[in-house]
C-alpha cells in the first residue's frame, strides 16, 4: 500500500489511517508495512493527527476506539525505537 506524505485535511489523514488499520486486520498488509506507514504518515501530518497531547476531534471521530487503540500502540513503539 502506498501513501501520500502530505494530505490537505484531517480527514483525508483519517481515512488513510482506516485504510492502513483495516488493511492490517484483513491480512493486506503486514504488520512491518502498517507501523512504516503509519510511522511517515505521523511524521509529515502531525498537527492533522494530534493537538495538545490528544488526537483531533475529527479523527476521535472518524477513526473510532478501536483504531486510535491500535494507532495509540504504533506510536509507543515508535517513540520506544
Amino acid at each position: 500500500m502506498e501513501i501520500k506524505m502530505f494530505y490537505k485535511s484531517q480527514l483525508e489523514v483519517s481515512k488513510v489511517i482506516n485504510e492502513l488499520i483495516d488493511g492490517y486486520w484483513n491480512d493486506e498488509i503486514s504488520e512491518e508495512l502498517l507501523i512504516k506507514n503509519t510511522k511517515k504518515l505521523i511524521e509529515y501530518n502531525k498537527p492533522k493527527i494530534i493537538k495538545n497531547g490528544d488526537y483531533t476531534t475529527v479523527l476521535k471521530q472518524k477513526c473510532g476506539k478501536r483504531r486510535l487503540g491500535v494507532l495509540s500502540k504504533i506510536l509507543e513503539i515508535i517513540e520506544s525505537r
